[in-house]
C-alpha cells in the first residue's frame, strides 16, 4: 500500500494527514532538528576533528564557535521535494504503485525552516503507516525551476533555483559581517536507519530527519570556520560546504522529541 500525501508549507509546518482508507497500521510521525549530535556523525567525514565546534541556541538562533570566529545562524531553511521509506526487505524501490516496496510521501516542491535556537524538533508530517520495519530514508533537495514549480515560485521568489537559504552573522577575529548563502543542490538523498525503524499496528512510531548544522560551513580540514557567503555559487567554498551539507544528514527513532536517537548511539 503506498502511502501519498501532500506537506503544506508554512512557517510552522505541520500537516496532520490520514493516509490509509483503514484503521490497520501504526501512526507515523516525521519531524525535523538542527540539533547537534553527542559524538560525530559517521558519515560526516569529520571524526577526526581535533575541536569540534561548540554550539549554544540562544533565543530562535544557533552559534557556531570554533577558536576566534563564529556563526549566527538566523534562518535555515530548505526545498524538499519527496520522502520515501524503504522496508528491510526491499533492495530497492521501484516506484510502481501497489506493489508495497516503498512507502511514498509524494509532495511538490515544499519549503521547510530548520528549528533553531531552543527548539529541537519541529512536526513535519503524520500519516497511518502499514505495519513493518524500514530501514532507509530517502528524499530530494530540489532547486525549482521548471514550469512544475510555477506555483511554488510564485509564493516563493527568492526560491527561484535555489535550494538551500541561509541567513546569519558571521564573526571572524571579532569583525563581523551579515550573510546570505544559497545553495542550487538538486540532488536525491538516501538516509539508512540503523537500528531499522518498526511500525507495529496500532502504535505510533516517532521519526526524524536531522541535519546538522553546525558542520555546514567548515573548512575543508574541519578545523576552521568559513565565511558562508565565501561558499555561494562560483565562490572558493562553493564545493566544501556543498558536501558538508550533503554527508549532514541522519534519521532515527525519537519518541521522545528530543532530536536525539531513541537507541542512544548519539547521545
Amino acid at each position: 500500500m503506498d502511502i501519498k500525501t501532500r506537506l503544506l508549507s508554512a512557517p510552522v509546518l505541520t500537516a496532520l494527514l490520514a493516509a490509509c482508507a483503514d484503521s490497520t497500521g501504526g501512526h507515523l510521525s516525521l519531524a525535523l532538528s538542527s540539533v547537534r549530535p553527542g559524538a560525530p556523525v559517521a558519515s560526516s567525514g569529520l571524526s577526526n576533528v581535533a575541536a569540534a565546534p561548540a554550539v549554544v541556541t540562544a533565543g530562535d538562533s544557533t552559534v557556531i564557535t570554533l577558536a576566534n570566529d563564529t556563526i549566527i545562524l538566523r534562518s535555515v531553511q530548505l526545498v524538499l521535494r519527496k520522502i520515501e521509506l524503504k522496508r528491510v526487505e526491499t533492495s530497492a524501490c521501484d516506484n510502481i504503485d501497489g506493489n508495497g516496496d516503498c512507502e511514498e510521501f509524494e509532495v511538490g516542491s515544499t519549503l521547510v525552516s530548520l528549528p533553531l535556537g531552543a527548539a529541537a524538533t519541529q512536526a513535519l508530517v503524520s500519516v497511518n503507516a502499514p505495519a513493518g520495519m524500514y530501514d532507509k530514508l530517502e528524499f530530494e533537495i530540489h532547486a525549482p525551476e521548471s514550469s512544475d514549480d510555477a506555483a511554488f515560485i510564485a509564493a516563493n521568489p527568492d526560491f527561484a533555483g535555489v535550494s538551500i537559504r541561509v541567513t546569519g552573522t558571521y564573526s571572524k577575529a571579532g569583525t563581523r559581517s551579515d550573510f546570505t548563502f544559497t545553495s542550487a543542490v538538486d540532488a536525491g538523498e538516501e538516509v539508512e536507519l540503523n537500528p531499522p525503524l518498526t511500525v507495529t499496528d496500532g502504535q505510533p512510531a516517532n521519526l526524524t530527519l536531522r541535519f546538522d548544522v553546525s558542520t555546514w560551513f567548515l573548512d575543508g580540514t574541519g578545523t576552521a570556520l568559513v565565511d558562508p557567503a565565501s561558499a555561494n555559487s562560483g565562490q572558493p567554498n562553493e564545493s566544501v560546504v556543498t558536501g558538508h551539507i550533503e554527508s549532514s544528514f541522519q534519521a532515527f527513532r525519537d519518541d521522545n522529541h528530543d532530536g536525539h536517537d531513541d537507541s542512544g548511539v548519539d547521545n
